[in-house]
């Protein structure tokens, strides 16, 4: 069964330099998150990024349901319905919660309805709307993640794909955050999940993908992942899933 993304045998890397994905394959079911781990180098972030178009595709292919994404920029990409959140969580710092929120809906051209959203999205995350007038680069780790996901639901996307969200984080900040990543899943957005912390990231994901340079290894249910012997010596830190 196709998914609602394909990635087939996808050759990718930056400028003129050597190829970072070397056949990597990825089948994104919707409604579904799904969590890539890997060693440091594997491409995992290098993979969301040719998907969402920061990087040509030299050879493969990505599909979003069923129409091929390759030579489309990321703007082509976002407005097809697939919002990228990465590493350093893009954010506007000089400007404030209201008005980043404002820029996740830039390419909507009626303005009352963004407006609208705007005010959706603060009473489900209360926190945004007390800090609304506060610029986001005063804000802590967390309320700068929380607002740069809550900012891709601005356009009701139909894929979000979050790098590294815990990164830096708290580990009780960690925990809300997976909660908003949950939240978003349980009304229908499919997530594609690069996580630093791969036994987290794998225990609230339902399928787990190994990415070990630039090749997928495996692809499968997140609880098999988790319990594979294999998989636990090579990347779980030879942990077992409490």
């Amino acid at each position: 069964m196709s998914g609602l993304l394909e990635v087939s045998n996808v050759v990718a890397g930056y400028g003129d330099g050597p190829a970072i994905l070397d056949g990597a394959n990825l089948s994104v079911q919707p409604g579904k998150v799904h969590c890539i781990i890997g060693p440091n180098g594997a491409g995992k972030s290098t993979l969301l990024k040719t998907i969402v178009g920061m990087l040509k595709i030299r050879q493969g292919s990505v599909t979003f349901k069923g129409e091929s994404l390759k030579g489309k920029r990321p703007d082509q990409i976002l407005r097809r319905g697939i919002c990228f959140v990465p590493q350093e969580r893009a954010l506007f710092p000089k400007m404030t919660v209201r008005e980043n929120l404002r820029m996740g809906g830039f390419s909507l051209a009626d303005k009352s309805k963004l407006e609208k959203r705007i005010d959706e999205i603060e009473e489900r995350f209360p926190i945004l709307g007390e800090r609304r007038d506060q610029h986001a680069g005063t804000m802590s780790g967390g309320q700068q993640q929380t607002l740069a996901m809550a900012r891709t639901l601005i356009l009701k996307p139909e894929i979000v794909m979050l790098d590294e969200p815990s990164l830096g984080l708290a580990p009780k900040i960690v925990k809300e955050v997976f909660s908003i990543m949950r939240l978003m899943a349980d009304e229908g957005i499919t997530i594609l999940l690069v996580e630093q912390n791969a036994l987290m990231g794998l225990k609230h994901a339902d399928w787990g993908v190994v990415l070990d340079l630039g090749r997928t290894l495996f692809e499968g249910p997140a609880a098999e992942v988790l319990t594979d012997p294999r998989i636990q010596e090579l990347y779980l830190g030879g942990k077992k899933a409490a």
